[in-house]
């Protein structure tokens, strides 16, 4: 790295304080940049504070609470309550805590924005590339893949070639106190991770409605779409004498289907709003392996481009479940090649 004036996300857990440590060490001039996003991010504030006062560094907290509410609460909420599954990181990292990073590096003169993330980022004839982990149980490319070029060009990813183990040990090392803190929660606005609770209380309680048979009865009343996802199949409450999973939801009939077992298994799906990194577009159909859900196994596809950022994707296996709002994210090798969010199915 030839800058020198970086800015680091720091959460105050293990990942970005060691990400502050190794800059340091590098001869940096490091600041770091906490984002308060909401009530339940007073925690992180104050750990990110000790952080930087134990490692002898100034901290930015960014206030935007309003924004966060505006770009990613509220339609992950809505898609939610229209019976998506969708991932609010996927939607935060580029519209919020990125696009935040990256103007308040700008507006400070920094050059360069560090996270803990665990992917990489590498520059090619001018283009920007995102790729996976070396330690593939940790890679988080997957929750990155919406990121635009100008951000891309940004970044720096120290913790692409560790494990966690090495991580937590190069904390241990330096003394910090973060080395044996736990990980983070999964949904970091949402302290409890009941996610339908507290989506119910912003936005009103969702309308009971009706299970669907596989034989097109009504065979039981459902909560309410947000409480479910595509694949279910624990906790529906129905007794059919044989085993069911959600097949579909209809946010306008506001009905659940269900299918029998073994139906579960999709040809492949259909996007909407694909972004691509290596290229704006691709000129022809492609190759890739491709992941439906982040801690899914990549499964090779052929993908196919369509118009108004649509694209379909045919799996050479047919996969399991595939729920609308997730994102399906594609890879040639180490490379991120793009991604899109789910729409449809294809049977």
């Amino acid at each position: 790295m030839k800058c020198k004036k970086i800015l680091v996300a720091l959460s105050g857990g293990v990942d970005s304080s060691v990400c502050v440590h190794l800059m340091k060490q590098q001869g940096h001039d490091v600041t770091g940049l906490v984002l308060r996003l909401s009530p339940a991010h007073e925690g992180t504030v104050r750990a990110a504070q000790a952080a930087a006062d134990a490692m002898g560094i100034p901290l930015i907290v960014a206030r935007e609470e309003e924004w966060f509410q505006r770009e990613v609460v509220a339609p992950w909420a809505e898609a939610y309550r229209r019976g998506e599954t969708p991932n609010p990181c996927i939607l935060c990292n580029p519209s919020t805590k990125f696009a935040i990073l990256c103007r308040e590096a700008k507006a400070r003169g920094f050059d360069t924005i560090v996270t803990g993330h665990y992917a990489g980022i590498e520059e090619r004839q001018g283009r920007y590339l995102l790729k996976k982990a070396k330690c593939l149980p940790r890679d988080q490319s997957y929750m990155l893949y919406r990121l635009s070029q100008a951000q891309l060009s940004m970044l720096y990813l120290p913790l692409e070639g560790m494990t966690k183990d090495e991580v937590r040990a190069i904390a241990a090392t330096a003394g910090l106190p973060c080395a044996t803190a736990p990980d983070s929660q999964e949904i970091c606005f949402i302290p409890d991770n009941d996610y339908p609770a507290y989506i119910e209380s912003q936005f009103g309680k969702m309308p009971p409605g009706a299970f669907i048979s596989p034989e097109g009865a009504v065979c039981g009343e459902h909560k309410g779409l947000l409480h479910y996802t595509v694949g279910q199949r624990k906790g529906l409450g129905i007794a059919l004498g044989r085993p069911v999973f959600i097949k579909s939801m209809d946010p306008q009939s506001n009905r659940i289907y269900l299918g029998d077992a073994g139906e579960e298994f999709a040809a492949g799906v259909l996007l909407r709003d694909c972004r691509w990194i290596p290229f704006d577009l691709p000129e022809a159909p492609l190759c890739a392996g491709v992941k439906i859900r982040s801690m899914a196994k990549e499964a090779p596809a052929q993908i196919t481009p369509l118009a108004h950022g649509a694209a379909r994707v045919l799996f050479d296996t047919p996969q399991r479940a595939p729920a609308p709002g997730q994102s399906c994210v594609f890879y040639h090798g180490d490379y991120v090649v793009g991604g899109g969010y789910i729409e449809n199915q294809i049977q």
